[in-house]
């Protein structure tokens, strides 16, 4: 039997306990992973790629004298405990990515529905991920009832996690007093943006007299059809500002220009941080804001163009958030590997099925 990822996967249980059924639920998981890194986005795809595998890539898969059909790779897949899954491969990705480690870590906290998977109540499947901006592994992801139910679920997703002296980065939805004591608590520390859904501590941020402040950070990009510049402003905290923990204000603009039309847009973003200025430098801050955006070039872009995930057909149970964890998996280990597409990357290992062992041990 392989090492690696595939041995680990002796851990995930089944509810269910006959020898069996244990064996079963180990190869329908080998033969999923490998396919979804080959780029299958369905059960059917998974079920035809296991059919065309040699005898040697069998036999390393535990599949027997015949591969399992879609309905036995369906069916078992809606019996994995798809947290213990999550858990299985987030944990191996970490070392996987032990090189990469730096030493300021930035954790985004990001939610995303599952358009296409349905809950029992007719609703969409809601994610909710703490994802790494440094080596782009999703480090827990659970499921969450809503949009608007991110909120319960942000500390327990982060109790899975060592979140000490990591610097959490979340969207307006999280700027509440509880995650920022939260935070505090395990040493982590936190850079929230501020909305107008805080009223109060966005009409203070607003006031502050920024126009005085001196810019102590710039970037220029160009991509993607237009041209981006980014600057940034930094001010202590005021009395009166009544956000725990507090220390920085935060003011991002960005001013973009399209390349085709010439079009331009500023939008001027607000954050708050308990970071002193001892703790951080400029460009670190400005690294967390722009990097808590890279969730969505980085993952969630990737689910949805690479493999159609808000028009899948896995629609029910268990079985959209086991294969949102199979695809977090294939993008996270490819660009671990070297890739730089990873649709490329799915055509390379699915033109020859063999590639595909290697990047699991």
């Amino acid at each position: 039997m392989p090492g690696g990822l595939l041995a680990a996967l002796g851990s995930v249980e089944d509810p269910r306990s006959r020898r069996g059924v244990r064996h079963r639920l180990f190869t329908v998981l080998a033969i999923g992973i490998c396919a979804v890194l080959a780029g299958a986005q369905t059960f059917t795809a998974i079920a035809e790629w296991a059919q065309d595998l040699t005898p040697a890539v069998c036999i390393r898969l535990g599949i027997g004298r015949r591969a399992p059909s879609e309905s036995t790779i369906r069916r078992v897949l809606q019996a994995v405990d798809a947290e213990a899954l999550d858990w299985v491969v987030s944990a191996w990705l970490v070392t996987r990515s032990a090189p990469l480690a730096a030493a300021l870590r930035m954790i985004t906290i990001d939610g995303k529905s599952v358009c296409g998977a349905r809950r029992a109540d007719g609703r969409a499947v809601h994610l909710l991920a703490a994802f790494d901006q440094v080596s782009g592994i999703v480090l827990h992801q659970s499921v969450v009832e809503g949009k608007t139910n991110e909120i319960t679920a942000f500390a327990p997703l982060l109790n899975r996690i060592d979140i000490t002296g990591a610097i959490i980065t979340a969207d307006a939805l999280h700027t509440q007093h509880r995650h920022a004591d939260y935070l505090i608590g395990p040493g982590a520390h936190y850079v929230l943006t501020v909305k107008r859904n805080q009223p109060s501590l966005h009409r203070q941020l607003t006031a502050l007299p920024w126009a005085q402040i001196p810019t102590v950070e710039r970037t220029h990009d160009k991509g993607h059809g237009r041209i981006e510049s980014r600057s940034l402003k930094l001010a202590a905290v005021p009395a009166g500002i009544g956000f725990p923990h507090a220390q920085l204000a935060i003011q991002l603009t960005r001013r973009r220009q399209s390349m085709t039309s010439g079009k331009r847009h500023t939008e001027t973003v607000y954050a708050i941080t308990d970071l002193t200025w001892p703790q951080i430098r400029a460009n670190h801050l400005a690294d967390a804001i722009r990097g808590h955006r890279s969730i969505e070039n980085r993952l969630h872009w990737i689910r949805d163009v690479v493999f159609t995930e808000d028009h899948s057909q896995i629609h029910t149970g268990t079985r959209p958030t086991v294969m949102a964890t199979l695809r977090n998996l294939t993008d996270s280990l490819h660009p671990l590997s070297g890739a730089t597409n990873i649709a490329a990357a799915c055509r390379h290992v699915n033109h020859h099925p063999n590639r595909v062992l290697p990047l699991l041990t």
